[in-house]
């Protein structure tokens, strides 16, 4: 795709893959900048080719990649581009993902498993990147993966900025939708000084290898409930917990979330009478079919270009991290 060259700031350069150029070109626009054009291009044995068209020596380079599907061939056309910037003599090259990939395999739960979010960390670095940015990782521990700086950016400001304009504090219950977003859901319940439920998934003993019961901790009768995660796969586990919202006296069930995957059959799901109304970012790109009539999508374009600026002008990226749970 390209690579953006700002005016007066020659030494600035800002390359994107192929998976979402929409928003780097949103993120162009609010650096006030151009974009010069990159040869990338898939052969027919599916290798991939990057060559920038315009001089990189010695500049500050960001290399923007959205990780939607297929996943795997984006990963490889962004570590050919980190390499192909190396060796054009980059003086420091910044990966930006929006979206961590692998971010769900941070640990060994079982013998025997990879932990793939830290291999990411170790190609881009082999690869010659010398610092990530990304939005709203799955685990904070994976910023200890990367041998170098590692920008933490929070979507919750952008989200927060549209539900303080079009809910009632007054009748909104944040709810955390399990017990590893309790954390998170706690950081929005302050933000809107709204109280916080808790869904308590457990396995019915009746039913083998499924989570059938889900109790809720808090009040939800006759609230309005916004409930936050930090992505949506394929939307079974949201919509069962709105479901439950529902049956115990929510008047209307709100989603927000950071990255919208939406694998498989998630917009089908999600666009269920359970589920008012889906709040995401663009942080990955939506095709025509993962769009429906429920769902919102906020620009997380003016985050990523204020974050970009800053660390291309030595500012403080730490000004940013509203957000941190």
């Amino acid at each position: 795709m390209g690579s953006i060259v700002a005016k007066n700031r020659k030494h600035l350069v800002l390359a994107t893959g192929r998976s979402h150029p929409a928003l780097a070109r949103a993120v162009a626009a609010e650096m006030g900048a151009d974009l010069m054009d990159v040869d990338s291009r898939t052969f027919s044995n599916g290798e991939i080719y990057a060559r920038y068209e315009g001089s990189v020596r010695g500049s500050d380079a960001f290399i923007m990649q959205s990780y939607g599907a297929p996943v795997n061939e984006w990963l490889m056309e962004q570590l050919i581009m980190v390499d192909a910037l190396k060796r054009a003599s980059a003086k420091r090259i910044t990966v930006v993902m929006p979206y961590y990939p692998y971010s769900r395999q941070d640990k060994k739960g079982r013998g025997r498993e990879p932990i793939s979010a830290r291999l990411i960390a170790d190609l881009f670095r082999t690869a010659g990147a010398d610092r990530i940015m990304s939005i709203d990782i799955h685990a904070s521990q994976i910023q200890g993966f990367f041998d170098g700086p590692f920008d933490h950016l929070f979507a919750m400001p952008v989200l927060l900025e549209h539900f303080r304009s079009t809910l009632d504090p007054d009748t909104v219950t944040v709810v955390s939708p399990d017990m590893g977003r309790v954390r998170v859901a706690d950081v929005w319940s302050d933000k809107l000084g709204a109280p916080l439920a808790i869904i308590h998934k457990r396995r019915d003993p009746l039913v083998p290898n499924q989570v059938s019961v889900h109790e809720i901790v808090g009040d939800v009768d006759g609230r309005v409930c916004l409930l936050v995660d930090d992505m949506i796969d394929t939307g079974r586990t949201i919509v069962k917990a709105a479901e439950a919202l529902k049956k115990n006296g929510a008047t209307s069930v709100v989603v927000a979330a950071t990255h919208a995957i939406f694998s498989g059959p998630a917009p089908e799901l999600l666009n269920s009478d359970s589920i008012d109304k889906v709040v995401v970012t663009d942080t990955l790109p939506l095709r025509d079919d993962q769009r429906f009539d429920k769902l919102h999508v906020l620009s997380i374009a003016p985050l990523l270009a204020r974050a970009i600026t800053e660390v291309f002008e030595d500012g403080s990226v730490t000004s940013l991290f509203d957000g941190a749970a």
